[in-house]
């Protein structure tokens, strides 16, 4: 059974890498699909912020076959490979799944997010390189875009706030699991650096014109910053 959900991580993160060849591009939620159009949102980062996507891609494909290879019945790999697997089941079709219905996009890739971040929870501490990293790049970058995806949908369905204001509870959504998780996983930095892309994304995206914005993702890399030299210097101690 272990060496059979080796196999099936595998070939998920293949099949994850390869399905926006299979789908319309996404570059966003379409004026049609919201009720109040959301046309750069101040939420969501800049373009070149997305293309951690193939890092992420290739990443957990070589995480995968190592796992085939050196840690097929491994019990701690086979405890992150359970969530793992069911987040990259959904992502698979997420592409389409968000070129079709905002909410549906929003409802996905939060279940990708959460098993992701339980799949970190879980990594073992060995094999940092080979599936702790990976993972934790993977997680980090859903945190964030889960939080891209609620902001902009809520604020396409005028829940609550404008898109100003839901960009600003979504910078603090992700501020707050992010500081959570590394309490939890202080020893994976690579989950908080790929927040911080995103935040710096956020500040490219919006720059003076919304100075608000800007000001409050600076102020939370400061934070995500603050917090991860604290923990290192806590476990030098």
């Amino acid at each position: 059974m272990k060496h059979l959900l080796a196999y099936l991580t595998l070939a998920l993160a293949v099949a994850f890498a390869i399905s926006p060849a299979f789908t319309d591009p996404f570059t966003g939620f379409e004026e049609n699909q919201l009720p109040i159009p959301q046309i750069d949102p101040p939420i969501q980062p800049a373009g070149y912020a997305f293309a951690i996507w193939g890092l992420i891609y290739g990443w957990l494909i070589v995480s995968g076959v190592f796992g085939v290879w050196a840690r097929a019945g491994d019990d701690g790999w086979s405890r992150a490979r359970v969530p793992l697997s069911l987040s990259l089941l959904v992502g698979v079709p997420w592409l389409a799944i968000a070129n079709a219905s905002a909410i549906w996009a929003t409802v996905a890739i939060l279940w990708m997010a959460g098993f992701a971040l339980l799949a970190l929870i879980n990594a073992p501490r060995d094999d940092r390189w080979w599936l702790q990293a990976p993972v934790a790049i993977y997680a980090g970058w859903l945190t964030a875009a889960s939080c891209v995806s609620i902001g902009t949908t809520l604020a396409g369905y005028g829940v609550a706030f404008g898109s100003f204001g839901w960009a600003i509870a979504g910078i603090l959504l992700a501020l707050a699991v992010s500081l959570l998780m590394h309490r939890k996983r202080p020893e994976a930095p690579e989950y908080l650096a790929t927040v911080i892309w995103a935040l710096v994304g956020i500040i490219v995206a919006n720059g003076a014109a919304q100075i608000w914005i800007s000001g409050l993702a600076a102020l939370g890399i400061a934070a995500l910053l603050g917090a991860a030299i604290f923990g290192l210097g806590k476990r030098s101690v």
